[in-house]
């Protein structure tokens, strides 16, 4: 069962990354990227962070290749933001739950 603080502190993480990954010039990332869900471990050594794209999972995977490329700046931003003494290190993983949803909406919106 995650702590408090290790919760409330991926959810510091999430709103940190959100803005830092507005600010990456690589053209490889989806400027409407989502962060679906941010797992700190215990730790908090080790961070994975789950992004899913409206585009869809291809486009999703291709900018989980653009985030990997900028890790270590994104960890260094991180920690100085949050004023950590250890950033976590960070695994990106592509998802596909907004584009699952969206076609489930649509097909409900069909069925009306």
């Amino acid at each position: 069962m995650p702590s408090f603080k290790a919760a409330r502190l991926g959810e510091d993480i999430k709103r940190e990354l959100t803005d830092i990954f507005r600010e990456l010039k690589d053209p490889r990332i989806d400027p409407m990227i989502t962060i679906v869900k941010v797992d700190l471990s215990s730790d908090q050594s080790y961070c994975k962070i789950y992004v899913s794209s409206l585009e869809g999972l291809d486009r999703a995977k291709k900018t989980v290749e653009g985030l990997k490329s900028a890790a270590g700046y994104i960890r260094r931003e991180l920690g100085k933001r949050l004023e950590m003494r250890r950033s976590p290190e960070l695994k990106f993983i592509a998802d596909d739950s907004i584009e699952h949803s969206a076609d489930i909406a649509r097909k409900l919106n069909e069925l009306l």
